[in-house]
């Protein structure tokens, strides 16, 4: 038999990757706006904002997915009350398809929720530093990606989310081409510090006080809350409230228990005051984690 072969057209394909980023908003947070040659993308997993994009200005709530074009004003406004989390893309495309995007406002169902959050997690393996810096202008490179394949991922998996979209707002087929927590400070190295780090984990669902945690690991409360200062950069009943959410996060990932049981579980003393610490240390409920895309882009 003679095998021919045949080419595969893409429908979309982005050149390059400006920004990936996941960030919090302050509620009173304020940015002058810019315009910039490449396509952005702006998805609201929490809260809702007004967003500007040329000369109008467009509600935006959780779910909400905007594409600003290349050299169009744009900006956030939020509204004093919520602050809101928002994922932010930015990329070079200019397959004739992306016209189509111009102006219009999308909702995001779970399979692109799931999409965006693969972007977030390729780009944690293919680049060094924050992705909830806003104002960062330039993406570096681990000098080695975490995980192989990374970067290819992250335009695969985007352009993956403009199909998906296209085909559910601008029906299909595609229009043919005629010619893109604050991560853990390095181990200290220090013996007592890694001891007493292993000892909240196994005392996780207990109240820790700092007198309990000198008493138990035999150690002074100046040493201890230098070692978690040097360490981690904050006192060590932070440290142990984060460690706490940490796990919280985890729980709700792994869907076995409700917010009451892992409320309960975790050694706090009423719902209430496990869904105020929650979204002190996370900007989210405990309900509001559980259907965003960071959750998705925090599972292993």
């Amino acid at each position: 038999m003679a095998y021919e072969s045949v080419h595969l057209e893409n429908s979309i394909t982005i050149e390059n990757i400006i920004s990936v980023h996941y960030f919090q908003y302050m509620s009173d947070f304020s940015f002058p706006g810019e315009s910039h040659d490449f396509w952005e993308l702006v998805c609201v997993d929490r809260g809702e904002i007004m967003a500007v994009a040329g000369d109008r200005q467009l509600a935006l709530k959780k779910g909400n997915i905007l594409f600003h074009k290349p050299n169009e004003f744009h900006n956030v406004l939020t509204n004093g009350r919520i602050s809101p989390s928002l994922v932010v893309i930015g990329f070079d495309c200019h397959s004739p398809c992306m016209k189509a995007f111009e102006n219009q406002l999308m909702t995001v169902q779970d399979t692109e929720k799931e999409l965006l959050a693969k972007v977030i997690v390729e780009a944690r393996n293919t680049f060094d530093g924050r992705l909830d810096d806003p104002y960062q202008e330039k993406l570096v490179f681990l000098e080695k990606p975490a995980s192989f394949g990374a970067p290819q991922l992250i335009s695969h998996y985007l352009e993956q989310l403009m199909i998906h979209l296209y085909r559910r707002y601008f029906s299909y087929p595609l229009p043919v081409r005629t010619n893109h927590l604050l991560p853990a400070k390095p181990g200290t190295g220090n013996d007592t510090y890694n001891r007493i780090v292993q000892y909240m984990e196994e005392h996780i669902n207990e109240q820790l006080t700092i007198d309990k945690i000198c008493k138990d690991n035999l150690v002074g409360r100046s040493q201890l809350q230098k070692l978690f200062r040097d360490a981690q950069g904050c006192g060590v009943i932070e440290f142990f409230s984060t460690m706490k959410i940490d796990t919280a996060k985890q729980m709700i990932r792994d869907q076995q228990l409700n917010f009451t049981q892992i409320s309960d579980k975790l050694g706090y003393t009423s719902i209430h005051y496990f869904s105020r610490q929650f979204k002190k240390l996370t900007a989210m409920t405990p309900s509001e984690y559980a259907t965003s895309i960071r959750l998705l882009s925090e599972k292993p």
